[in-house]
């Protein structure tokens, strides 16, 4: 179990003895990872910072046409400096990335987490991943072929669902611990322990 995100030490030992318990009762491999984001956006400060500076440049030829190269240069360059640093904080950083950017990197992590941590597990026999990305705001179960093929996707997003209504409510613990449970439930069903 992958948990980045700060939860308090009785949550998350609530959430390591849920997971304990659904591995128990299926030979399939149960993985929950949790991060408070997908990726850190390091050029999306500068980016925005680069677009502000030529915004404001542009303004200052229309308007001010007198103005120096030298005085346009310098407010170009504190805007530029001035709104990367502000959008480093992680909050702003992360509203400022594209929604469609944000998902892709979501997704992405997710299929790498569940490449590396179901698929590349030695005794493989398959699995499912619960993987939830705070910052992006996404949720994702994937389960190796046959198991989904079994379960298929309606009873998965029932899942997902329960989990995004306790979690659009602050209780994500609350929802993770529901989450568990549903895909222990599932497990049990079509890969009991042998």
């Amino acid at each position: 179990m992958v948990i980045s995100h700060r939860l308090p030490d009785a949550e998350r030992a609530k959430i390591h003895a849920a997971i304990a318990d659904a591995e128990a009762k299926t030979h399939a491999r149960f993985v929950v990872s949790v991060v408070t984001a997908s990726d850190r956006y390091l050029m999306i400060p500068l980016l925005w910072g680069a677009l502000a500076a030529l915004l404001a440049g542009a303004v200052m030829a229309v308007f001010w046409p007198a103005l120096t190269l030298r005085t346009a240069f310098m407010i170009e360059a504190a805007i530029a400096i001035g709104v990367s640093l502000l959008l480093e904080w992680p909050p702003l950083r992360l509203r400022a990335v594209p929604r469609r950017m944000r998902h892709t990197h979501a997704h992405d992590l997710a299929h790498r987490e569940f490449a590396a941590r179901v698929l590349a597990h030695p005794d493989h026999h398959g699995g499912l991943l619960l993987f939830v990305s705070l910052g992006e705001r996404h949720v994702q179960l994937i389960a190796d072929q046959a198991l989904h093929a079994r379960v298929g996707e309606p009873e998965w997003n029932r899942i997902v669902s329960g989990f995004t209504a306790a979690a659009r409510n602050g209780a994500i613990a609350d929802g993770l611990l529901g989450a568990i449970a549903s895909c222990s439930a599932i497990l049990e069903r079509h890969a009991p322990a042998t």
